[in-house]
């Protein structure tokens, strides 16, 4: 294991991560909940964001159009929080675009089943 999964120093392990820990600081603080953030936690709440987005993109990629084109679309992530029960509670965050004109379609259309109701 990393020194800094292992129980060492996360301070000096800063290097194996991507994003920037000062960003994951400043949303974690944003809780209510949180009144102070161990560097350990930190560095490891850092490091496990990284890895989810990786797994994300890494099966939306193998699900989606990506193979293909070798690359990856905001429709691939969408089709995969909604066709994965693993990444389904991203739905909300990541909804599958669609035409403003089908969604003024189905809106009214729910209107009239309200009216009916």
């Amino acid at each position: 294991l990393p020194p800094a999964i292992a129980g060492g120093d996360a301070g000096g392990d800063k290097r194996n991560v991507s994003l920037p820990i000062s960003r994951v600081r400043l949303i974690m603080k944003s809780s209510p909940d949180v009144s102070s953030i161990n560097q350990d936690a930190l560095f490891l709440t850092t490091k496990a964001t990284e890895l989810f987005v990786q797994h994300l993109a890494l099966s939306s990629f193998n699900h989606g159009s990506g193979k293909d084109s070798n690359s990856l679309s905001y429709s691939d992530l969408a089709h995969t929080a909604e066709q994965t029960e693993t990444f389904h509670f991203l739905t909300d965050i990541l909804p599958k675009k669609i035409l403003a004109s089908d969604y003024l379609k189905s809106l009214e259309q729910m209107q009239e089943e309200d009216a009916d109701v």
